[in-house]
Protein backbone atom coordinates (compact mmCIF):
# COMPACT_ATOMS: atom_id res chain seq x y z
CA UNK A 1 0.00 0.00 0.00
CA UNK A 2 1.34 3.39 -0.96
CA UNK A 3 1.76 5.85 1.85
CA UNK A 4 1.87 9.62 1.96
CA UNK A 5 5.17 11.10 3.02
CA UNK A 6 7.45 14.04 3.29
CA UNK A 7 11.10 13.40 2.43
CA UNK A 8 14.01 14.80 4.39
CA UNK A 9 12.13 17.79 5.79
CA UNK A 10 14.24 20.85 6.17
CA UNK A 11 11.81 22.65 8.45
CA UNK A 12 13.33 21.49 11.72
CA UNK A 13 11.26 21.93 14.84
CA UNK A 14 12.98 22.97 18.03
CA UNK A 15 14.88 20.07 19.56
CA UNK A 16 15.43 19.42 23.25
CA UNK A 17 18.92 20.11 24.49
CA UNK A 18 21.30 17.17 24.48
CA UNK A 19 20.74 15.25 27.67
CA UNK A 20 24.23 15.16 29.09
CA UNK A 21 25.42 16.51 32.43
CA UNK A 22 28.97 17.19 31.30
CA UNK A 23 29.38 19.58 28.37
CA UNK A 24 30.98 18.26 25.22
CA UNK A 25 34.43 19.11 24.01
CA UNK A 26 34.14 21.09 20.79
CA UNK A 27 36.81 20.08 18.29
CA UNK A 28 37.77 21.68 14.97
CA UNK A 29 38.43 19.04 12.33
CA UNK A 30 38.97 21.69 9.62
CA UNK A 31 39.49 25.42 9.24
CA UNK A 32 35.94 26.47 8.26
CA UNK A 33 33.52 27.70 10.90
CA UNK A 34 31.22 24.70 10.44
CA UNK A 35 33.97 22.10 10.40
CA UNK A 36 33.43 21.41 14.08
CA UNK A 37 32.21 18.50 16.17
CA UNK A 38 31.02 17.97 19.72
CA UNK A 39 32.77 15.07 21.42
CA UNK A 40 31.42 13.29 24.50
CA UNK A 41 34.08 11.15 26.12
CA UNK A 42 33.27 7.71 27.48
CA UNK A 43 33.99 6.80 31.08
CA UNK A 44 36.55 4.19 30.06
CA UNK A 45 39.43 4.09 27.59
CA UNK A 46 39.30 2.28 24.25
CA UNK A 47 35.56 2.85 24.03
CA UNK A 48 33.46 2.28 20.92
CA UNK A 49 32.49 5.53 19.19
CA UNK A 50 29.13 6.53 17.71
CA UNK A 51 29.43 9.41 15.23
CA UNK A 52 26.20 11.25 14.40
CA UNK A 53 25.50 13.25 11.21
CA UNK A 54 22.54 15.62 11.51
CA UNK A 55 19.83 16.21 8.95
CA UNK A 56 18.26 19.38 7.64
CA UNK A 57 17.82 19.08 3.87
CA UNK A 58 21.56 19.65 3.34
CA UNK A 59 21.02 23.34 4.06
CA UNK A 60 20.35 23.68 7.79
CA UNK A 61 20.61 21.92 11.14
CA UNK A 62 23.60 21.67 13.45
CA UNK A 63 25.47 19.37 15.78
CA UNK A 64 23.69 20.63 18.88
CA UNK A 65 20.02 20.91 17.99
CA UNK A 66 19.40 18.12 15.48
CA UNK A 67 20.62 15.12 17.46
CA UNK A 68 17.56 14.49 19.60
CA UNK A 69 17.50 14.75 23.36
CA UNK A 70 18.18 11.16 24.34
CA UNK A 71 21.04 9.88 22.18
CA UNK A 72 24.02 11.30 24.03
CA UNK A 73 22.97 10.17 27.50
CA UNK A 74 21.86 6.79 26.18
CA UNK A 75 24.98 5.89 24.24
CA UNK A 76 27.44 7.26 26.78
CA UNK A 77 25.61 5.31 29.51
CA UNK A 78 26.25 2.18 27.46
CA UNK A 79 29.98 2.90 27.54
CA UNK A 80 30.31 4.49 24.10
CA UNK A 81 31.92 7.78 23.22
CA UNK A 82 29.69 10.00 21.09
CA UNK A 83 30.45 12.67 18.51
CA UNK A 84 27.98 14.95 16.72
CA UNK A 85 29.22 16.70 13.58
CA UNK A 86 28.68 20.04 11.97
CA UNK A 87 29.39 20.25 8.25
CA UNK A 88 29.27 23.07 5.74
CA UNK A 89 25.81 23.75 4.33
CA UNK A 90 24.23 24.33 0.92
CA UNK A 91 24.42 26.80 -0.81
CA UNK A 92 27.76 27.79 0.70
CA UNK A 93 29.09 24.28 0.10
CA UNK A 94 28.30 21.43 -2.26
CA UNK A 95 27.03 18.00 -1.25
CA UNK A 96 30.44 16.68 -2.32
CA UNK A 97 32.09 19.04 0.16
CA UNK A 98 29.61 18.05 2.87
CA UNK A 99 30.43 14.37 2.32
CA UNK A 100 34.12 15.16 2.50
CA UNK A 101 33.51 17.05 5.74
CA UNK A 102 31.94 13.93 7.24
CA UNK A 103 34.87 11.83 6.03
CA UNK A 104 37.40 14.36 7.34
CA UNK A 105 35.71 14.39 10.74
CA UNK A 106 35.92 10.60 10.86
CA UNK A 107 39.56 10.75 9.83
CA UNK A 108 40.29 13.26 12.58
CA UNK A 109 38.58 11.15 15.25
CA UNK A 110 40.46 8.02 14.22
CA UNK A 111 43.79 9.82 13.98
CA UNK A 112 43.29 11.16 17.52
CA UNK A 113 41.65 8.02 18.88
CA UNK A 114 44.19 7.42 21.62
CA UNK A 115 43.95 10.89 23.13
CA UNK A 116 40.15 10.78 22.84
CA UNK A 117 39.96 7.39 24.53
CA UNK A 118 38.24 5.58 21.65
CA UNK A 119 38.91 2.32 19.83
CA UNK A 120 39.45 3.16 16.14
CA UNK A 121 38.32 -0.35 15.17
CA UNK A 122 34.88 0.21 16.74
CA UNK A 123 33.45 3.27 15.00
CA UNK A 124 29.74 3.32 14.12
CA UNK A 125 28.49 6.07 11.80
CA UNK A 126 24.87 7.18 12.25
CA UNK A 127 22.88 9.76 10.30
CA UNK A 128 19.32 11.06 10.12
CA UNK A 129 17.49 12.39 7.05
CA UNK A 130 19.99 14.27 4.86
CA UNK A 131 22.61 13.12 7.36
CA UNK A 132 21.63 9.52 6.57
CA UNK A 133 22.29 10.25 2.89
CA UNK A 134 25.73 11.71 3.70
CA UNK A 135 26.60 8.81 6.01
CA UNK A 136 25.53 6.33 3.34
CA UNK A 137 27.57 8.08 0.67
CA UNK A 138 30.71 8.10 2.84
CA UNK A 139 30.13 4.38 3.44
CA UNK A 140 29.68 3.45 -0.24
CA UNK A 141 32.02 5.74 -2.20
CA UNK A 142 35.59 5.07 -1.02
CA UNK A 143 37.04 8.29 -2.42
CA UNK A 144 35.97 10.46 0.48
CA UNK A 145 37.54 8.37 3.24
CA UNK A 146 40.62 7.70 1.14
CA UNK A 147 41.15 11.46 0.85
CA UNK A 148 40.75 11.68 4.64
CA UNK A 149 43.41 9.01 5.15
CA UNK A 150 41.03 6.25 6.19
CA UNK A 151 39.17 3.40 4.47
CA UNK A 152 35.72 1.84 4.25
CA UNK A 153 36.76 -1.42 5.86
CA UNK A 154 37.60 0.44 9.07
CA UNK A 155 33.93 1.40 9.67
CA UNK A 156 32.40 -1.09 12.09
CA UNK A 157 28.82 -0.26 11.09
CA UNK A 158 26.46 2.31 9.61
CA UNK A 159 23.02 3.22 11.03
CA UNK A 160 20.71 5.18 8.74
CA UNK A 161 17.64 6.84 10.26
CA UNK A 162 14.80 7.52 7.83
CA UNK A 163 16.81 8.86 4.95
CA UNK A 164 15.90 8.91 1.31
CA UNK A 165 17.60 10.35 -1.76
CA UNK A 166 19.81 7.27 -1.65
CA UNK A 167 19.02 7.13 -5.38
CA UNK A 168 19.00 10.83 -6.25
CA UNK A 169 17.65 10.62 -9.84
CA UNK A 170 14.77 8.41 -8.70
CA UNK A 171 14.06 10.65 -5.73
CA UNK A 172 13.99 13.78 -7.86
CA UNK A 173 11.65 12.17 -10.38
CA UNK A 174 9.15 10.57 -8.03
CA UNK A 175 9.73 12.06 -4.59
CA UNK A 176 7.46 14.61 -2.92
CA UNK A 177 7.01 17.71 -5.01
CA UNK A 178 7.25 20.08 -2.06
CA UNK A 179 10.91 19.14 -1.70
CA UNK A 180 11.80 19.85 -5.32
CA UNK A 181 13.59 23.10 -4.57
CA UNK A 182 15.66 21.47 -1.82
CA UNK A 183 16.76 18.65 -4.11
CA UNK A 184 17.53 21.04 -6.93
CA UNK A 185 19.66 23.20 -4.65
CA UNK A 186 21.55 20.18 -3.34
CA UNK A 187 21.94 18.02 -6.45
CA UNK A 188 21.39 20.27 -9.46
CA UNK A 189 20.30 19.00 -12.84
CA UNK A 190 23.40 17.15 -14.08
CA UNK A 191 22.43 13.48 -14.22
CA UNK A 192 26.01 12.21 -13.92
CA UNK A 193 26.50 14.25 -10.74
CA UNK A 194 23.19 13.01 -9.34
CA UNK A 195 24.26 9.41 -9.92
CA UNK A 196 27.66 10.01 -8.33
CA UNK A 197 25.91 11.35 -5.22
CA UNK A 198 23.57 8.35 -4.96
CA UNK A 199 24.63 5.71 -2.39
CA UNK A 200 22.41 3.09 -4.05
CA UNK A 201 24.15 3.68 -7.36
CA UNK A 202 27.58 3.61 -5.66
CA UNK A 203 26.85 0.37 -3.82
CA UNK A 204 29.05 -1.90 -5.92
CA UNK A 205 31.89 -3.20 -3.72
CA UNK A 206 33.74 -1.86 -1.79
CA UNK A 207 31.39 -0.65 0.93
CA UNK A 208 31.32 -0.61 4.70
CA UNK A 209 30.67 -4.10 6.02
CA UNK A 210 27.44 -3.70 8.02
CA UNK A 211 24.38 -1.47 7.57
CA UNK A 212 21.23 -0.99 9.65
CA UNK A 213 18.72 0.92 7.51
CA UNK A 214 15.67 2.14 9.45
CA UNK A 215 12.65 3.97 8.12
CA UNK A 216 9.19 5.03 9.19
CA UNK A 217 6.09 4.61 7.04
CA UNK A 218 6.85 7.19 4.38
CA UNK A 219 6.45 5.94 0.84
CA UNK A 220 9.65 7.28 -0.67
CA UNK A 221 11.73 6.61 2.44
CA UNK A 222 10.54 3.01 2.52
CA UNK A 223 11.11 2.50 -1.19
CA UNK A 224 14.56 4.04 -1.16
CA UNK A 225 15.65 2.27 2.02
CA UNK A 226 14.66 -1.11 0.62
CA UNK A 227 16.39 -0.41 -2.71
CA UNK A 228 19.60 0.62 -0.95
CA UNK A 229 19.43 -2.52 1.15
CA UNK A 230 19.08 -4.72 -1.92
CA UNK A 231 21.99 -3.02 -3.68
CA UNK A 232 24.29 -3.34 -0.68
CA UNK A 233 23.32 -6.97 -0.09
CA UNK A 234 24.03 -7.79 -3.74
CA UNK A 235 27.50 -6.26 -3.28
CA UNK A 236 28.25 -8.46 -0.26
CA UNK A 237 27.47 -6.18 2.69
CA UNK A 238 25.50 -7.40 5.70
CA UNK A 239 22.29 -5.38 5.74
CA UNK A 240 19.22 -5.14 7.94
CA UNK A 241 16.30 -2.99 6.75
CA UNK A 242 13.48 -2.42 9.22
CA UNK A 243 10.44 -0.18 9.32
CA UNK A 244 8.78 1.47 12.31
CA UNK A 245 5.48 3.17 12.94
CA UNK A 246 5.22 6.83 12.06
CA UNK A 247 4.06 8.84 9.07
CA UNK A 248 4.97 12.08 7.39
CA UNK A 249 6.97 14.79 9.06
CA UNK A 250 5.99 13.70 12.56
CA UNK A 251 7.25 10.14 12.10
CA UNK A 252 10.36 11.33 10.30
CA UNK A 253 11.27 13.60 13.19
CA UNK A 254 10.24 11.15 15.90
CA UNK A 255 12.73 8.45 14.89
CA UNK A 256 15.49 11.00 15.38
CA UNK A 257 14.14 12.72 18.46
CA UNK A 258 13.20 9.57 20.35
CA UNK A 259 16.06 7.25 19.49
CA UNK A 260 17.71 6.55 22.83
CA UNK A 261 14.42 6.56 24.75
CA UNK A 262 14.04 3.15 26.37
CA UNK A 263 10.36 2.93 25.39
CA UNK A 264 10.90 3.79 21.72
CA UNK A 265 11.02 0.51 19.72
CA UNK A 266 13.93 1.49 17.48
CA UNK A 267 16.22 2.03 20.48
CA UNK A 268 16.49 -1.64 21.41
CA UNK A 269 16.89 -2.60 17.74
CA UNK A 270 19.80 -0.20 17.33
CA UNK A 271 21.36 -1.31 20.62
CA UNK A 272 21.30 -5.00 19.72
CA UNK A 273 22.58 -4.34 16.23
CA UNK A 274 25.50 -2.20 17.41
CA UNK A 275 26.41 -4.77 20.06
CA UNK A 276 26.39 -7.44 17.37
CA UNK A 277 28.67 -5.62 14.92
CA UNK A 278 31.09 -4.59 17.66
CA UNK A 279 31.38 -8.21 18.76
CA UNK A 280 32.54 -9.38 15.32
Amino acid sequence: MRKSLILLPFLLAARPALAQSAPPREIAYGSAALQRLDFYRAATADAPLVVFVHGGGWKRGDKGNATGGAKVAHFTAKGYAFASLDYRLVPGATVEQQTQDVADALGYLVKHARELGVDPAKVVVMGHSAGAHLAALVATDPRYLQKAGWSLDRIAGVVLLDGAAYDVPAQMSDGPRIMGGTYQAAFGSDSARQRALSPTLQAASPNARDFLILHVQREDGTRQSEALGRALTAAGARVTVQGFAGRGLQGHMEINRRLGDADYPATSVVDRWIEGVLAR
